[in-house]
């Protein structure tokens, strides 16, 4: 398994990877990713029946990029406010440098006028890789 120091180091990429998207601070999101990280949000129905279909799917750090310049410059929606709640990451394994987890989450939403409704539930499967500047995803499904 892992150390304390690295379980540590896990919780709070978890932790400052929801802060990032929370508070809105788009740019940090693609540098939670290894150059050629993946990210998809796929329904869970699609993944336990290992269909690739997914409503995102990224397989780089400028696919990411490419998804802030959408999110700041050309989508338009209500104005609301989102907070992630993640649950303890959980270690599955380790091999070959990699670190296999997954963690709960639900994301709230709160429109300015409005009560804060279940926007959406699930759980983050990552493969987690240490890198010089820490620990980065290079999967995160």
């Amino acid at each position: 398994m892992i150390n304390f120091e690295t379980h540590l180091a896990l919780t709070r990429l978890y932790a400052d990877y929801a802060l990032a998207v929370d508070s809105g601070q788009w740019d940090l999101w693609p540098e939670f990713f290894l150059d050629d990280g993946v990210y998809k949000l796929q329904a869970r129905e699609n993944h336990e029946r290992g269909f690739p279909l997914a409503t995102l799917s990224f397989t780089s750090k400028g696919m990411l990029k490419d998804r802030v310049y959408g999110i700041q410059e050309t989508l338009f929606h209500d104005p609301y406010y989102q907070r992630h709640v993640v649950g303890a990451p959980v270690v599955r394994r380790v091999e070959a440098g990699r670190i296999h987890s997954e963690a709960n989450y639900a994301v709230f939403r709160t429109k300015l006028d409005k009560l804060s409704t279940v926007f959406n539930v699930g759980r983050y499967i990552d493969t987690i890789v240490q890198t010089p500047e820490g620990l980065k995803f290079a999967e995160r499904l």
